[in-house]
């Protein structure tokens, strides 16, 4: 396309939500306890997992970073669609878009592969209790946490760098709440044909690959969850899966949907409702699912409490 006598794009504008006024103050404040929620508990997940040394062991290691990690993810999209819910006009800047796309699917490619990584731990732990402390050894856990975060940042690195040499010349509007891959090859006078073929492979390797892996540990967890003499150690361990395979579920569904299909099929109507799902619910009940089920990590945070309760206490007689 010629775009020698067009004038370049420097940003682009969000349209989020339309509604009444009503419908969207509404929306924020759902939003925004949905963004705190576990912003707070993630935070606190941390806190526990560093100041505990009962709890430096590869699960809930791993249960930090995936804290951590939901800590930036959410916040790469959600002051965006908070602020899409109260203004009118919601603009970010070309580079700012690229930057948003760049940390977004790095973050969300770190998730599934830690995700897998998480699953294949317990697979160890469940399967091969016996060996688990060699074959998952704090050393080898930190080997896996720095291998999902190198992972994640590398593999849309190269398709950033493509997109970061595309001309925008209008429309300046993007239907969503972030920078999608699709609409931002949408919006560009550019060829796009490489940039999209190179996204499009990357998500839909990392995006299978870790959910087949999840999805094979999580298999043979069952297998050997069903083989236990113990029907009460089989419910227990097979609730545990269960809740563990509904989080995963819902979180790789929603993002094969997404990402995992011909790029001239994509509907940015449905694609904005389902994004709200792996943005803004996954990263809701990640955490709470995972605690939750951690014996470890429920006795440290009654400890935490109880500490906060004393210290409290004795304030109060001091005054």
């Amino acid at each position: 396309m010629d775009i020698t006598n067009q004038t370049r794009v420097t940003e682009f504008i969000f349209l989020g939500f339309p509604g009444v006024l009503h419908l969207r103050i509404t929306l924020f404040v759902i939003f925004l306890i949905v963004y705190l929620l576990p912003l707070v508990g993630n935070i606190l997940i941390i806190f526990i997992v560093v100041l505990d040394s009962t709890l430096q062991r590869p699960m809930c290691i791993f249960l930090g970073n995936l804290s951590f990690l939901e800590i930036w993810y959410t916040t790469a999209t959600m002051p965006k669609l908070l602020d899409t819910c109260l203004s009118q006009t919601v603009t970010i800047s070309v580079s700012g878009c690229i930057t948003q796309y760049y940390f977004f699917f790095s973050m969300g490619a770190t998730e599934c592969i830690l995700l897998a990584v998480m699953a294949y731990d317990r697979y160890l732990a469940i399967c091969s209790p016996l060996h688990y402390s060699l074959l998952m050894s704090i050393h080898i856990c930190l080997w896996f946490s720095a291998g999902s975060w190198i992972g994640g940042f590398t593999s849309p690195l190269l398709s950033t760098i493509l997109i970061s040499h595309l001309n925008f010349c209008g429309p300046q509007k993007i239907n969503h709440f972030f920078c999608d891959s699709d609409l931002i090859f949408k919006l560009s006078c550019s060829d796009t044909f490489l940039a999209e073929a190179l996204s499009y492979t990357c998500s839909s390797v990392v995006i299978l690959s870790s959910f087949l892996l999840t999805m094979s540990s999580y298999g043979h967890i069952i297998v050997t969850v069903m083989r236990l003499p113990s029907r009460e150690a089989w419910k227990k361990a097979l609730s545990t899966c269960t809740s563990h395979l509904t989080v995963v579920s819902i979180y790789y569904g929603t993002i094969i949907f997404a990402y995992v299909r011909p790029p001239a099929k994509y509907n940015f109507t449905i694609g904005k409702l389902i994004s709200v799902f792996y943005c803004v619910v996954t990263p809701l009940i990640n955490p709470l699912i995972y605690t939750l089920r951690n014996k470890e990590v429920k006795k440290a945070f009654r400890k935490v409490l109880a500490q906060k309760r004393f210290l409290l206490f004795r304030y109060m007689q001091e005054i």
